[in-house]
């Protein structure tokens, strides 16, 4: 097989509509925008607009904020923890942040990764990060292990 005699699968494709040529081709004349008005003109963007009313995403309550300076943790689970210590992808006697993305349970740190309590904590794990929550640390620590909290969340505000 060659790349020239490749072809899509029969239905696939349909030929692009050739508007405003004919009457024969099916949308000639006024191409399939009607008569007259503002929408049969070219260069119009009218969304949202509802003839004068007053729009939808006007008329709606607005609700909330977001906090300046607000932090943003990535979280891990004692399961996932458990399953990677399993797999030999984390070594339990010293798990760190670094690690933690490194093994590929935590996409990227932000502003500090926490520790939640979902699943079984591993056997003797000595973590480090940002936070965790007092039912990870029982946990761990009922597991024979040790957590560290930092607490010193990146800060990210301007000095």
């Amino acid at each position: 097989m060659k790349l020239n005699e490749l072809s899509p699968a029969e239905g696939s494709t349909k030929n692009r509509m050739r508007v405003g040529r004919g009457v024969g081709s099916g949308k000639g004349k006024t191409a399939g925008r009607g008569v007259k008005g503002q929408k049969a003109r070219s260069g119009v963007a009218v969304n949202g607009f509802e003839g004068g009313q007053m729009p939808i995403y006007m008329r709606l309550p607005k609700r909330g904020f977001t906090p300046y300076g607000q932090k943003t943790t990535s979280w891990v689970n004692l399961g996932r923890i458990a399953k990677a210590v399993e797999a030999g992808k984390l070594d339990p006697s010293n798990v760190t942040e670094e690690t933690l993305v490194a093994s590929g349970l935590v996409r990227y740190v932000r502003d500090g990764v926490r520790l939640l309590a979902k699943g079984d904590a591993p056997k003797n794990l000595n973590i480090t990060v940002t936070g965790a929550s007092k039912a990870a640390i029982e946990a761990v620590e009922k597991a024979g292990g040790k957590v560290t909290v930092t607490g010193a969340a990146k800060d990210t505000s301007a000095e």
